[in-house]
């Protein structure tokens, strides 16, 4: 099986060190009954069902990809201009690469110190309250003991089942409480209170935060809140001196330094150095970088999934499954429950076997992998999807890879989208992937989606539209010919009735353009050489914009995925027949033009309403079908125009326009303009100091 492959990989990864075992807090799913990444808790919600996520202690399986961090962030880079900026964005901000220093703040009781990472060493003097996750491994010995330790208990309980992304938010009410502990400023020596604070996470930084309430505006709402005091330490040069008491809000531009000790007076940009460098010559802290990405938590209370390979044993402990047993295969006979736990902590079938070292008795582990370790490396197996000796041959990967164009829609930014770039490095560093192999997609495309009334569709809204009942009224070529004309495809767009009816309408005017026109039409491809003899005016029109409308339509959905561009090509040139047919329809000459130019609209469509297409290139007698026939190609010669309109202006100002033989020299061009009768009028009375001619566009005239 695939996943034969994916348990392959996990020893590899723990070999190298890249995965490891822990008990930490969890997202967990109450409804799902898993656990799930951070990535996976959308608004406080599960992604897959929307229930409300919870915290939860367990032991679960990590992968390192904090590891790869630097290079996740430092390879965007190379999909600048393949990727839309968006998606770049997304990661680098979930990346979130901080660059600052580590200070330690000693406990007054002098067992032990708090250590903060700040990207603000600079506010170090401003610091007037320290703030804890709950979750910090000191709270519980901070508050034991005393007055308030009830309160802080009863805190403690209510934050841990908040959502880690909601304690994040902006628009969060900051709430915290006292712990009736204190540490020391490391540089004042002055005593700092220590409070819990709903919005600090354990696993963010060191789960700490100095708190600078005159520099922070997170800081001063809290301060104000409890009655905290501020000290201004940065002030704006050339302004009024801040006064800490009547601030309205926290100064966060940069200034200069001030009540902070041998550094006043320093730029706060150079403040930040001069800190750095003392906190590290003191060994009271140093410069550090922080992540916001964390490792990948991959165990999954599912059945569905890859079973990780590996056993626990008494005598042996934990112990990887050899090669050569590889897969450990999922159980088919299982007995699923209706509470949507998994099966397999419930079939002794699956979870008793023997110890792959002492040969004693063992238990497998019953967490499975999570499903987007699946979707992370399967475009690397459709290189040498029938390899039963590899995951992968290594020529055909070189072939292959990376992919040329990716589409997918851009909720995956940080799931999927990350996660492949991180196995593709990994798999390149085990030797599984080609030296040089950085990224698994060159370009991307990620699609919008059809909202209804401004929003997402959903039934709890009743905003949603049947497809089904689109279909059965209008055909599925009109709904296809709607979603693509609406808007580009990267862009979201709103369900409109009004908009629908306009391409049921358009497809209207084609059948009936072919209607009108069939008994003067003949089977020829898109195009047709027969049609380069064009003579009149009108089928040299027709020509020549049945070449533009192929050369721009090839061009937007072969090079730019701009559906709704092309489109709008082909409307124009079917509007332009309508015009012409008739005249068309006279001649010989016209006919062929006729026909060569309804194939190209057929051809040019048929990817788009393929049904029509189809229906009106059979009626033609054609004996292939259409998606069988070639792609038209433009041809240079018949974007020659004879003859060209060129604008005159004089000083600038539109006065007149002429046509010009398309061969026209500058010189014969110029004397055209000059000798038509309204330029004549306008030049009276004036002399010509300068005539500017740009071919086949403009003429400009300049006098006084």
């Amino acid at each position: 099986p695939y996943y034969r492959w994916e348990q392959l990989f996990f020893l590899r990864w723990l070999e190298k060190g890249l995965v490891y075992r822990k008990k930490a807090s969890q997202n967990w799913c109450p409804h799902c009954n898993t656990v799930l990444a951070n990535e996976q808790v959308v608004d406080g919600l599960c992604w897959r069902c929307d229930t409300p996520v919870v915290q939860k202690e367990l032991t679960q399986w990590f992968l390192k990809i904090t590891d790869y961090a630097d290079e996740l962030l430092a390879d965007l880079s190379k999909l600048e201009g393949g990727w839309p900026d968006r998606v770049l964005s997304m990661q680098r901000n979930w990346i979130g690469k901080s660059v600052g220093a580590e200070i330690a703040f000693p406990l007054e009781s002098g067992e032990g110190e708090i250590k903060v990472f700040t990207t603000r060493p600079d506010t170090v003097f401003g610091v007037t309250f320290m703030t804890l996750a709950p979750e910090h491994p000191l709270v519980d010995s901070l508050i034991t003991g005393q007055p308030g330790e009830a309160e802080a208990r009863a805190f403690i309980e209510r934050i841990h089942n908040m959502d880690r992304i909601d304690r994040q938010s902006d628009s969060l009410e900051k709430e915290g409480v006292f712990t009736g502990s204190y540490c020391l400023n490391p540089f004042t020596g002055a005593r700092v209170p220590i409070w819990l604070g709903n919005f600090v996470l354990a696993e963010y930084g060191t789960g700490a935060v100095m708190a600078v309430p005159a520099h922070d505006q997170r800081d001063f709402e809290f301060s104000k809140k409890y009655g905290l005091s501020r000290i201004v330490v940065i002030q704006p040069e050339g302004e009024a001196p801040l006064d800490p008491d009547t601030m309205p809000e926290a100064y966060a531009a940069p200034g200069v330094l001030v009540n902070s000790g041998e550094f006043d007076g320093l730029p706060n940009e150079e403040a930040k150095k001069r800190i750095a460098d003392a906190l590290e010559a003191s060994g009271k802290g140093k410069r550090t970088t922080n992540w916001r990405l964390r490792d990948w938590n991959i165990s999954r209370q599912r059945y569905w999934g890859a079973p990780i390979p590996v056993v626990y044993c008494d005598t042996c402990g934990m112990v990887p499954v050899p090669e050569d047993q590889l897969p450990v295969r999922l159980p088919l006979d299982v007995q699923t429950h209706p509470d949507g736990k998994s099966p397999l902590p419930h079939t002794p079938e699956f979870y008793e076997c023997v110890c792959p070292k002492c040969g004693g008795a063992a238990r497998r582990e019953t967490d499975t992998m999570d499903t987007f370790v699946e979707s992370s490396w399967y475009f690397a197996r459709y290189t040498d999807a029938r390899n039963d000796k590899a995951p992968f041959d290594m020529e055909a990967l070189k072939y292959w890879l990376s992919v040329d164009q990716y589409i997918g829609g851009v909720e995956h930014a940080i799931l999927h989208l990350l996660y492949a770039r991180f196995f593709t490095k990994v798999l390149r560093d085990l030797g599984f992937f080609p030296k040089g192999l950085d990224e698994p997609f060159a370009n991307l495309l990620t699609q919008g989606m059809v909202l209804k009334d401004g929003s997402k569709m959903s039934k709890s809204k009743g905003n949603v539209v049947d497809p089904t009942e689109m279909i059965a009224k209008y055909g599925a070529d009109t709904v296809r010919l709607f979603c693509l004309f609406a808007a580009p495809p990267e862009r979201d767009f709103d369900w409109s009735d009004s908009g629908i009816e306009g391409a049921s309408r358009f497809l209207n005017r084609i059948w009936r353009l072919y209607a009108d026109t069939r008994d003067f039409l003949s089977p020829v491809s898109a195009c047709s050489s027969e049609a380069s003899d064009a003579t009149t005016p009108t089928a040299k029109e027709i020509r020549l914009k049945e070449h533009l409308t192929v050369k721009k339509a090839s061009e937007d959905i072969g090079n730019r995925y701009q559906f709704n561009t092309a489109i709008a090509a082909i409307m124009e040139l079917v509007n332009a027949l309508y015009l012409a047919k008739d005249e068309l329809a006279a001649t010989e000459e016209g006919r062929k033009v006729l026909s060569s130019a309804v194939a190209t609209v057929l051809t040019l469509l048929s990817p788009i309403t393929p049904h029509v297409c189809e229906e009106l290139w059979e009626d033609l007698g054609h004996a292939a079908t259409i998606d069988t026939q070639a792609w038209p190609t433009w041809k240079a010669d018949a974007l020659e125009r004879d003859v060209l309109t060129v604008v005159i202006q004089i000083n600038g100002k539109l006065r007149g326009k002429i046509d010009v033989p398309s061969s026209a020299s500058k010189e014969e061009v110029e004397k055209l303009a000059l000798a038509e009768q309204n330029i004549v009028r306008h030049l009276e009375g004036l002399t010509v100091r300068k005539v500017v001619v740009i071919p086949g566009k403009l003429v400009n005239v300049v006098a006084n």
